[in-house]
């Protein structure tokens, strides 16, 4: 588990989390970072010689993108000679077969962006991946994976106010909400 170490009090939730996890057994490993090339240098230093079965990610996150600090990584972040394409390439080759991501952020997979950003990740690492539509807090909704090669099956207007360009607050009657208690994502998600 990654977890943005720049917010604050979020930081201070992510950090009190990650030794929950720990504590339940969820959790393998965890690191608090600043940046992402500080990220994706530890997850491929990480426990030499394992191959990892899942990464998640505890920070921001926007349509079609995660974020630590203010540096953002997108679907243009896995094209040859962006910035940390190399790093991306090396974490791939560390990956287990049926490793996945959970992306904890606010909407990474929201609006059409969204939909591209999961499409252009999980083909990249040949990985599924997990991410939401709505705001996340406690109640964190709009929880959808996807397989390489599959296509999004949720609505790109899924977590986005009605006539607006912002997204929607995580709520009990939104579609796929978990709380962030939840160490699993549920079947058929």
């Amino acid at each position: 588990m990654v977890f943005d170490r720049t917010c604050g009090g979020l930081t201070a939730a992510w950090w009190t989390g990650q030794w929950l996890y720990r504590g339940l057994g969820r959790l393998d490993a965890s690191r608090g970072v600043t940046t992402w090339a500080e990220a994706l240098d530890w997850l491929t230093e990480v426990a030499p010689g394992r191959a990892i079965g899942e990464i998640q990610y505890w920070g921001h996150g926007n349509w079609g993108s995660i974020r630590v600090a203010e540096e953002t990584l997108t679907a243009a972040s896995l094209l040859p000679g962006a910035p940390h394409h190399a790093r991306l390439s090396a974490l791939r080759a560390r990956l287990a077969p049926d490793a996945f991501f959970w992306f904890r952020t606010c909407e990474t997979f929201g609006t059409a962006t969204g939909h591209d950003f999961a499409r252009r990740w999980t083909r990249f690492f040949g990985r599924r991946a997990a991410g939401h539509t709505y705001v996340i807090g406690p109640l964190q909704s709009g929880l959808h994976t996807l397989g390489p090669g599959a296509e999004p099956y949720w609505s790109a207007d899924e977590g986005v106010q009605p006539g607006e360009t912002v997204a929607r607050t995580s709520h009990l009657g939104a579609p796929n909400t978990i709380t962030c208690f939840h160490g699993r994502i549920p079947d058929g998600y």
